[in-house]
């Protein structure tokens, strides 16, 4: 301590203590001091503040590179694809009784009603379930939200797209008013909150507001709908698109490439020019062509360009130059793809399968796979609790309040809806491995059947009924093949060498 902190501490020690704690404090923070090198950010507002502040041009900025940008279009497929899938989250039934079994009869009409409503899950009749889920997705990955509202019961003006009256109306973020707000009445961007900041209701406009002005809004209460958000911070009521944080580098590589494509088709444009020396028509000579006209006019002279020709029509002193534009950018794939690498960082999505860019050896292309299928993980995981489970547990609340589907009374109604819910699987790259990996893992009680048939995209009951069919049309043909188990354990034993042939 120098000497004018010894004075200040003898005048007023608090304040000697308060000095020595922020000295500290800058000692050990040496970030939080701002320099000429490195400026420091001072936005200290509220998550939803910024939310409000930025959300619809960061919105209107993803959904224009998703229209224009090949690369930004893809990077969200691949997303949706890796999270989502073909064929959508699966659904396995598992309803258990009170003994904590699982009830087959009950979740085998649980599964045919499933099977029946996902034809028409959604009030317009247009999308089946796989389709509503890609669509979903893609909305909350590229606007960072989406919604859907929730219709249960007979409705006068709805027609169910199946025998249990239950349908979704899915919906933009635009539908639910960003800048509707009023703190003192708990109401923050569209979202009705009590004390506690639970949602208890959305304000919702009842048309598109893209479309029809001055619209009026609902209040749809909040378990009747469904939010599918990305949320970041604690305390944050409305989503940001996943493309918030590389906007600007995919603008800039948007703006780079196309730069170099004009630049390469000039460079093509460009083949040679005609060089003169001075004493033969250059500077200050007689100009080659011949003298000018009485107009002042030089000849015009024309050279013609074609493969393997010989140019023999140069006069004395003249010669060709080839331009040389530098294009392409020999540069160009080296610094395309660190942009793409911080891209693919920044969304969570795979930079091969976003560069299409395979090359590498299977420990390379396998160790990228293993680290990146967790994002897609978390990422699935949090659209099934978003969505899915929601729809799956209120489905089957609905089937059994309509008579549709009731629950058997040796089945808990807090149990009537448990289900397994299966994302996409990580897929193969080596299919040998692989399926061996799947075998000793249900062999060994590692995983089940079920769990193995979902990851690969199917069925479990569509293949035991396909296995069924096949396994009687084989018999019934009297073929035998070793895909039967019990076939290729009847020809080992038949191989085997009897006692009398061993002799």
């Amino acid at each position: 301590m120098n000497y004018l902190d010894q004075v200040i501490a003898a005048v007023s020690p608090r304040w000697g203590l308060r000095r020595a704690q922020a000295r500290h404090v800058m000692a050990q923070y040496e970030a939080a001091r701002p320099s000429r090198q490195r400026l420091s950010s001072q936005a200290v507002g509220s998550i939803n503040a910024m939310v409000q502040a930025s959300a619809s041009a960061v919105r209107a900025q993803a959904r224009d590179l998703e229209r224009n940008h090949d690369i930004v279009r893809g990077a969200l497929r691949v997303l949706v694809n890796n999270v989502v899938g073909a064929n959508g989250i699966g659904i396995e039934p598992q309803p258990r009784t009170a003994k904590g079994e699982v009830h087959e009869d009950y979740a085998n009409q649980l599964r045919g009603a499933w099977m029946l409503w996902q034809k028409k899950p959604e009030v317009t009749h247009r999308l089946r379930w796989p389709l509503a889920q890609r669509l979903m997705a893609y909305t909350w990955l590229r606007d960072g939200e989406a919604f859907a509202q929730q219709i249960m019961g007979p409705l006068a003006s709805l027609e169910h797209g199946s025998a249990v009256p239950y349908s979704l109306e899915l919906l933009e973020p635009d539908f639910v008013p960003l800048d509707m707000s009023d703190p003192g009445n708990n109401l923050r961007q569209g979202v009705q909150c009590n004390a506690w900041g639970r949602p208890v209701g959305y304000h919702c406009f009842k048309g598109d507001p893209r479309e029809v002005f001055n619209l009026a809004t609902k209040v749809v209460p909040a378990d009747r709908m469904l939010h599918v958000a990305t949320i970041d911070r604690l305390h944050q009521y409305r989503g940001m698109s996943e493309l918030a944080s590389v906007i600007t580098r995919l603008e800039d590589l948007k703006d780079f490439e196309e730069s170099e494509r004009i630049a390469a088709k000039v460079a093509a444009s460009l083949t040679a020019y005609v060089k003169r020396n001075e004493q033969y028509g250059g500077e200050g000579g007689t100009p080659s062509g011949g003298a000018p006209n009485a107009d002042g006019q030089r000849p015009v002279r024309e050279l013609e360009m074609m493969p393997g020709m010989i140019i023999d029509t140069l006069e004395v002193g003249e010669e060709i130059g080839m331009i040389d534009t530098k294009r392409p950018n020999p540069n160009l794939v080296a610094w395309r793809a660190g942009q793409l690498k911080a891209v693919a960082a920044g969304m969570g999505a795979s930079y091969s399968s976003i560069s299409r860019d395979y090359d590498g050896s299977y420990s390379a292309q396998r160790q990228e796979l293993v680290e990146q299928w967790i994002h897609y993980a978390v990422l699935a995981d949090e659209f099934v609790s978003m969505l899915v489970q929601p729809v799956w547990e209120n489905f089957v609340r609905t089937a059994h309040l309509s008579g549709v589907v009731r629950c058997p009374k040796d089945v808990p109604l807090e149990n009537s809806d448990d289900a397994l819910f299966v994302g996409q699987a990580m897929p193969w790259i080596d299919p040998y491995k692989e399926a061996m990996a799947m075998e000793k893992l249900v062999k060994n009680g590692f995983a089940s059947e079920v769990e193995v048939i979902r990851k690969r995209g199917q069925n479990p009951r569509d293949v035991l009924d396909q296995i069924s069919a096949w396994r009687k049309d084989v018999d019934g043909r009297g073929l035998v093949f070793a895909s039967d188990a019990a076939n290729d354990t009847a020809m080992q034993g038949a191989a085997k060498p009897q006692p009398d042939d061993a002799e």
